[in-house]
């Protein structure tokens, strides 16, 4: 059997599937895998099990009955929970898996899947998750320009603004800012955000970066995240960036 920790303990991960014999299964091996699992049938349920006792992963099927997979996660995100998502859904176009990462979710896998590949996943997820850190508090802030990034409180501002922004989006903003002045490639960002075994789609990179640019560079302010066709992203001061028409 694999040993998955985190900070010392077996990784819980919690379940919200409608359908029985599937949560069964991935109840059966996430177990054998060392994962500590509590499953819910319904969103409502996972909802408020979130709420009062955080798991370290949770695993959402888009099609639940009373709040769909989309609805908890918004729901957990307005609360400011990031404890890391992993959604499971049919739906595979482009626009589906735009909305359920607008809702929050960290991946997105799609039926019928690979439980090797939803064990990766997992994986990847676990080393990102604020419970794989040991307790270690960092007090060093990043600042480019009027952009602080304050790593022990995780707080983000710009000209004294304070930006809230997501745990995927702080992690992506923080290894930018750590190289700042330099291109950084993508596969290294996809490799330093979302893990070294990260199977997804690499444009979850771009739906981030875009993210990102919407949040931190507003209308008047100079443009901080540049791209590098071909190679990857560079973070540094550039035009103004003019306000839509």
């Amino acid at each position: 059997m694999a040993s998955v920790s985190a900070g010392g303990q077996n990784t819980s991960v919690l379940l919200a599937d409608d359908d029985p014999r599937l949560r069964q299964f991935l109840e059966l091996e996430l177990e054998e895998e060392g994962y500590a699992v509590r499953s819910f049938s319904d969103g409502i349920g996972a909802l408020t099990e979130i709420r009062q006792q955080p798991p370290d992963l949770v695993i959402l099927d888009w099609m639940l009955p009373d709040l769909s997979g989309v609805e908890v996660c918004q729901r957990l995100r307005s609360t400011g929970l990031l404890l890391p998502v992993l959604m499971l859904t049919g739906r595979d176009a482009v626009a589906d898996r735009v909305q359920a990462l607008d809702a929050g979710a960290d991946d997105y896998l799609v039926k019928p899947f690979s439980i090797e590949e939803l064990l990766a996943r997992l994986r990847a997820l676990a080393r990102r998750s604020p419970a794989a850190g040991g307790g270690q508090t960092q007090s060093e802030v990043l600042q480019l320009e009027d952009l602080q990034l304050d790593l022990a409180s995780h707080e983000v501002s710009r000209g004294g603004v304070p930006v809230q922004l997501s745990r995927t989006e702080f992690q992506l903003l923080q290894c930018l800012m750590a190289g700042a002045g330099r291109v950084q490639s993508r596969e290294s960002l996809l490799e330093r955000v979302w893990g070294e075994s990260f199977v997804g789609d690499a444009n979850v990179l771009d739906v981030y970066v875009r993210y990102l640019r919407r949040k931190l560079e507003p209308p008047g302010q100079p443009t901080l995240i540049q791209t590098v066709r071909g190679v990857g992203f560079l973070l540094k001061a550039g035009a103004i960036k003019e306000p839509a028409a």
